[in-house]
């Protein structure tokens, strides 16, 4: 289904990623883990297109991906859906106009330019927003929503693209505890129910064992780990994360875990 073979990007003498490879034979969800810097980002980014690899080939049903250009290309990108750490919606329009941005890719340059839009489009649109539990802030401006709202537009805005493939990088990174759990939950739930396969960048262990069911582990470009939840250890954790990392930086973030009942809850999944 997905081959990645190889994949490598270098910045003049530097290389962000090196010689990646894996292969997904099924849609599943995919935790990419590691610290900052290890790669993760800038292998989305490739998967995506929006970065292009120095050598090295992604290959999707059968297609290789790094050789498209153009339409096809542009067409790749409209079924490998882009979520990002900072939302990247349009503040200041409503919520439901910035979901159908998810379908500028196939409406015409003259139905863009007067923002129309066609009734099937706008209904599903606002039924996704039902799915994800924000429909009553459909009328609102984007900018008036919290965080973890706006990411859920976010993911909203990517169904609309009817994608096979959702990249989520660093999806929780910018929330606080309570809304980490639900925009995870929600991209947990979309690959269960609609069969889509989901690859999200992480910083935390914890987060990866509780809703991947594959997690992949980087460390400086390269691929250290990649198996199950249950193969993560204290020994892969220090691999992952570097041998003078403590487990407890591994499992647990600031960013995310930060009451005592949370760091709790984290410590119980990485004990199962």
């Amino acid at each position: 289904m997905l081959t990645i073979e190889k994949i490598t990007k270098t910045y003049g003498d530097k290389t962000a990623v090196r010689a990646a490879s894996f292969s997904v034979d099924a849609p599943m969800m995919i935790g990419i883990i590691g610290r900052s810097g290890a790669g993760k980002s800038t292998l989305l980014r490739m998967l995506n297109r929006l970065t292009d690899s120095t050598s090295g080939d992604v290959v999707f049903e059968g297609q290789n991906i790094t050789a498209l250009r153009g339409a096809h290309k542009r067409n790749w990108q409209s079924q490998c859906a882009m979520i990002f750490q900072q939302f990247n919606l349009v503040p200041r329009i409503d919520v439901v106009s910035n979901v159908l941005h998810g379908t500028l890719n196939r409406r015409s340059t003259l139905a863009t330019m007067f923002n129309i839009y066609p009734d099937e489009d706008i209904h599903r649109a606002i039924d996704i927003l039902e799915r994800l539990g924000i429909a009553e802030h459909a009328a609102k401006r984007a900018e008036a929503l919290s965080g973890g709202q706006q990411q859920r537009v976010a993911i909203a805005r990517a169904l609309m693209q009817d994608p096979k493939i959702i990249l989520a990088d660093e999806p929780i990174a910018s929330l606080d505890p309570m809304n980490a759990q639900v925009v995870m939950q929600s991209l947990r739930d979309i690959h269960e129910q609609d069969g889509r396969m989901v690859i999200a960048n992480l910083h935390t262990l914890d987060t990866a064992r509780r809703y991947c069911d594959r997690v992949i582990g980087m460390r400086d470009g390269a691929i250290v780990f990649d198996g199950t939840p249950a193969e993560l250890t204290t020994d892969t954790a220090r691999e992952i994360y570097g041998a003078d990392a403590s487990f407890s930086e591994a499992t647990t973030s600031t960013e995310i875990e930060t009451t005592p009942a949370a760091r709790y809850m984290a410590t119980g999944i990485a004990a199962q």
